[in-house]
């Protein structure tokens, strides 16, 4: 790596440590890597590789979510959708130097059946996520006028 000072590049060096949770420049780099991240989603969305939720009456599409180190994925419940996330995800840690902890992850699923849910699991090799859940606060999957809107997959 390199540091731009007054704009112009120092020599290159090798970092002999990593960054810690409490450096300073950790959100800022987690902030660069989740805008990367999501343009990869809208990219592969858009390639139509993963098929979105609709929520609501006006059938607003939703992908993504982050929050501090946790980013939710939603989708249809299609074995195509979920090998594409696993590939994707795969993919995104060649390319970042990030781990994704599958073993902390987790997949539930509304209106889903828990057969098809566990060959999600399967696949991903995480854990089931009953639903609905409450994430900071918020009931996730569950909706008083509507039994069923596809899946989540929440990672940690």
């Amino acid at each position: 790596m390199s540091v731009l000072v007054n704009g112009s590049p120092t020599k290159e060096f090798v970092p002999l440590k990593g960054f810690r949770q409490e450096d300073p420049l950790a959100p800022f780099l987690f902030l660069i890597v989740a805008e990367g991240l999501a343009k990869v989603v809208r990219k592969i969305v858009k390639s139509n590789l993963v098929e979105s939720m609709e929520i609501g009456v006006k059938k607003v599409k939703v992908n993504m979510l982050q929050y501090a180190g946790d980013t939710l994925f939603f989708c249809k419940a299609t074995t195509k959708s979920v090998f594409n996330i696993k590939f994707f995800l795969n993919c995104f840690e060649l390319a970042s130097g990030l781990k994704v902890n599958f073993l902390k992850s987790s997949i539930g699923g509304v209106g889903v059946e828990q057969f098809t849910i566990h060959c999600f699991v399967a696949i991903i090799n995480c854990d089931v996520r009953k639903t609905p859940f409450k994430y900071l606060g918020m009931p996730v999957g569950g909706c008083h006028r509507k039994e069923t809107f596809g899946m989540g997959w929440l990672k940690e």
